[in-house]
């Protein structure tokens, strides 16, 4: 089992950058895929990005491509996701999460593990 805590949201103004991290416990971690993923208020949850268990494979969703960046540390058991050039339709609750099966998944219901979310507010 995989626990995931995020941390590094907060208030931007548009044009800006931020840097998300999720930290995951336990000795497997760089076994586990991982994604990112978006909430906006009265929206479904979307892909934002993933990342494979090695870090070689990475996939984006069209709105951020070229924007964020997805990168991992296994010595550190963490994921980040590095977002520049923020805008306010970023804004959202951002989740990480995990799975062994699915390299690069951008679907929910192929991910086992997720955090509790962190909030990430742009302003114009």
């Amino acid at each position: 089992q995989v626990q995931l805590v995020e941390s590094g949201g907060g208030l931007v103004q548009a044009g800006g950058s931020l840097r998300l991290s999720c930290a995951a416990s336990g000795r497997t971690f760089s076994t586990y895929s991982m994604g990112w993923f978006r909430q906006a208020p009265g929206k479904e949850r979307e892909f934002v990005a993933a990342i494979s268990s090695s870090g070689l494979r990475t996939r984006y969703a069209d709105s951020v491509q070229g924007r964020f960046t997805i990168s991992r540390d296994n010595a550190k058991n963490t994921v980040y996701l590095q977002m520049n050039n923020l805008k306010p339709e970023d804004t959202a609750v951002y989740y990480c999460a995990a799975n062994r099966e699915w390299a690069v998944a951008s679907t929910q219901q192929a991910y086992d593990y997720w955090g509790q979310g962190t909030q990430v507010t742009v302003s114009s």
